[in-house]
């Protein structure tokens, strides 16, 4: 419960323990190399990361994106070690992403944290994709026990911390909350560079006008899929102008910045909505927001309006942490290690579907 004090199983180390952390779940390739020192602080050695960036309209490939891993992984990693001051000879342990995520790049990265585990003679840990963003979030926050809502390409849950376990409380039943922007943005054809969430985001904050779509919270879940037919449909309305030129108030036209404006309005409220049950029912007044649509400045603001109502706090990050990034790995791969988890070589397979809720948190009381 929110408030108990229990000791940490995990205790401060006799000596320094330094992990590398590889990425490659989804289009962001990352290596970061982290360290936890006997006074129990942890430092950010190096965090660097390269994306996979198709041309607009377009989404990534799983095997076109794990050849953009194959490629640039060891440019990543070499980069990563180089920033962090070290040899692979320091490491105490290499992490890697077990799962979720994509098969191919998965796989790829999977394949390099092997090799490089034979090579340097250096145990591996396969790390749950989820649970690495949860506790770098928690990590550069300092958040105690959030709620957390875990929004990305290709999840989206309201989670909350009991008994050593990660349980899920909500979920979308269908798709991600950022492939279902992602989607949008390929229709009406807005750059993949930097991300087409944030994209979206630019796009909206232009926006003035509020469609009518679906609001489908379905007890603590949500569902996208829907909304995302709505508001494709409203590009073939007659009333929509695909170039987002100035307008007077009385015109009767749809343009891509209402759009844009409209399905972050009614997704980010239903996300609310859910994460708001979710600290009710808990008694938390804390809100962690993890995940790359994290970043998301209206998300984070409708967010912090909900907890402030209810006197509490919303915690983020930046976009070093928020987005996919090696580090994060990194962090829950040594937490793991420091309990004595590690991934023998005959296991270190990676799965697209390995859900927060089957981890052993074992680093927390």
């Amino acid at each position: 419960m929110p408030g108990r004090r229990c000791e940490s199983p995990l205790k401060n180390p006799s000596s320094a323990y330094i992990a590398l952390g590889l990425e490659g779940s989804a289009n962001k390739l990352g290596a970061g190399v982290i360290k936890h020192d006997v006074d129990g602080s942890t430092e950010v050695l190096s965090n660097v990361r390269h994306t996979y960036i198709t041309p607009p309209g377009e989404g990534f490939l799983p095997r076109d994106t794990a050849r953009h891993h194959r490629e640039w992984a060891l440019t990543v990693i070499k980069d990563a070690v180089a920033k962090a001051n070290i040899t692979m000879h320091d490491l105490d342990c290499i992490c890697y992403t077990k799962g979720p995520g994509m098969g191919a790049p998965l796989q790829s990265v999977a394949l390099v944290a092997r090799t490089l585990s034979l090579l340097y003679e250096k145990p591996l840990v396969g790390v749950n994709h989820c649970v690495g963003h949860i506790e770098m979030g928690r990590q550069v926050t300092g958040a105690r026990n959030p709620v957390v809502l875990y929004v990305s390409g290709g999840n989206t849950q309201v989670i909350a911390y009991s008994r050593q376990c990660y349980r899920i409380f909500g979920e979308t039943l269908d798709i991600a909350v950022g492939n279902c922007l992602d989607r949008f943005a390929r229709v009406i054809n807005l750059s993949n560079d930097p991300s087409p969430g944030y994209n979206i985001e630019q796009e909206a904050k232009r926006g003035k006008r509020l469609v009518p779509l679906p609001y489908t919270t379905k007890g603590m879940d949500v569902s996208l899929s829907g909304i995302l037919t709505s508001i494709e449909a409203y590009t073939s309305d007659r009333r929509y102008r695909a170039q987002s030129e100035p307008c007077e108030e009385s015109e009767d036209i749809i343009r891509p910045a209402d759009l844009c404006f409209s399905l972050q309005e009614t997704v980010f409220s239903m996300l609310v909505e859910i994460t708001e049950r979710a600290m009710a029912h808990i008694g938390s007044r804390e809100v962690l927001i993890v995940g790359g649509v994290g970043c998301n400045e209206r998300l984070q603001e409708m967010m912090g309006i909900m907890a402030q109502e209810r006197g509490g706090l919303v915690f983020a990050t930046d976009e070093r942490f928020c987005i996919d990034n090696g580090i994060m790995i990194a962090q829950a791969g040594l937490l793991s290690y420091r309990m004595g988890f590690q991934t023998p070589l005959a296991k270190s397979t990676c799965t697209q579907r390995f859900r927060t809720d089957e981890v052993h948190v074992a680093w927390r009381p």
